[in-house]
This record gives structure tokens, sequence and C-alpha cells, in this order.
């Protein structure tokens, strides 16, 4: 892909977790929903029925489980250039039938230059970028300006 990119300082996240992951994640944000209260989050079935519990006043619009569509939907608003993150606690220990659905989130955030983090530290490296904070743009060369 060879176009600018806005990143308002409003970041899109999608929030997903693997079952054996998803207390991990809510505690993440709990931890960080100061951080995290400004911006704007799509997260999959019972991820987002769990850190809406969790963090109620994040603003959380609430997709179908992953296994059931969701992670095609977190696809699906990658491709339209709807995110800007995407936060997905994998479990890389546990099968999962769903695995291509994963993979096509990890080649869809490639592909369109949507952050992703998939443990706890990247999570933490992320967001901790003054880049999240800030608007930013990412030129067609790929460095980003406008901090």
């Amino acid at each position: 892909m060879a176009n600018s990119k806005q990143l308002g300082a409003r970041k899109r996240v999608a929030l997903v977790a693997h079952n054996a992951k998803k207390n991990d994640l809510v505690a993440w944000v709990e931890a960080h929903a100061e951080a995290l209260a400004p911006h704007r989050f799509w997260a999959t079935g019972g991820t987002g029925d769990a850190v809406r519990r969790a963090c109620p006043r994040l603003e959380i619009t609430g997709l179908k489980s992953g296994p059931l569509g969701g992670d095609q939907q977190v696809g699906a608003l990658i491709a339209e250039g709807e995110l800007d993150v995407v936060i997905f606690f994998t479990d890389a220990l546990s099968p999962h039938p769903h695995d291509a659905d994963v993979q096509a989130l990890v080649r869809l955030s490639t592909l369109y230059d949507v952050a992703l983090a998939t443990n706890r530290t990247t999570a933490e490296f992320l967001i901790s970028s003054p880049l999240f904070q800030d608007a930013v743009e990412t030129p067609a060369d790929g460095r980003l300006e406008g901090r």
C-alpha cells in the first residue's frame, strides 16, 4: 500500500483475546484504563463483555465471538480503514479451530499498516509511545510525521 494514512489523536482500537488470555487482556485494560479512555474500541464477543464489565467508561462496540465471525468482522474493519490498532492477546500453546481467521488478521494488519500487539509486552510498548496519543501521518515512504 503506497498511500499515506492519517492517524488521529483518538485511536480506533480492536480488542481480541483467546479464551486462555481474556483475563490477561482485561487486567491489562484495567491497568491502563486512564490512558485508553480517550480512544474508541471494538471487541469480539466474550472479550468485549469482560472488558465492559471491568471498565464501563470505555466506549466499546461489540462484535460477534471470534469463531462465529468476530475475527472476520475485525478483518473487515481493517480492510475498510476503520482501525488504527489491533490488540489481540493470543494463546500460542492451544489449537484454535478458527486459526485461519487469526492468521488473516495478522496478514491484514500487515497489509494495511495497522499496529498489532499479540502480547502484553508489545501492547505496553504500543500505548506508551507518544504516537499512541498524538495525531500522526504515515506517508508512502513509511516515515512518521506530524508529532
